[in-house]
């Protein structure tokens, strides 16, 4: 007694092409998956400011390598707004608030670059203004009392790991800058 098979073309050559996919996947390499972001992924930066002067503030931001950002806090100081008028010198400069009275403020603009090993490169630009009582000063032949603006602004430059440790610099003024970058 003898079987006979028949098979259609099509079906032998189903059966081999799903045979061809069976064994290329088994051939593929395998998928490292890592726990690291890319060195030019999103990095949360904290930037922490404690300040006798300008108040204390801070504030949780992500950005990518080579990109700057600009923080910036507007709080009143001790004592109140100090009142100032339009007519006062260098007025459109001043950080004010809803009555045209000045208030202090703090800026700064980070702008850090992650190196291959997962350094920061990082420029930090500091500025800040605030009112120490008011003075006298003529201005357009008028006697006006306007805020005595304190300024301080001051450029620096570090490195710090990304990996979640704190650095922590003291400015001239003696203000305390800390930034935490964390992948």
């Amino acid at each position: 007694m003898s079987l006979s098979f028949k098979l259609s073309a099509v079906s032998v050559v189903a059966s081999l092409a799903f045979g061809m996919l069976v064994t290329a996947a088994h051939a593929a390499t395998p998928i490292t998956v890592t726990s690291q972001s890319a060195l030019d992924g999103p990095i949360r930066y904290t930037v922490r400011v404690t300040s006798k002067q300008f108040g204390n503030s801070q504030e949780t931001r992500t950005i990518r390598s080579g990109e700057s950002d600009d923080f910036t806090w507007k709080t009143v100081p001790p004592g109140g707004p100090v009142p100032a008028t339009d007519s006062c010198p260098n007025y459109s400069s001043l950080p004010t608030d809803t009555n045209g009275a000045m208030i202090r403020q703090t800026q700064i603009r980070f702008a850090p670059v992650v190196a291959s090993d997962g350094t920061a490169s990082v420029q930090l630009s500091f500025q800040a203004q605030t009112p120490h009582g008011v003075k006298t000063v003529t201005s357009g032949g008028k006697t006006l009392k306007c805020p005595n603006n304190v300024s301080v602004s001051q450029i620096v430059r570090f490195t710090m790991p990304t990996n979640g440790s704190t650095k922590t610099l003291t400015l001239n003024d003696g203000t305390e800058v800390a930034v935490t970058a964390k992948r």
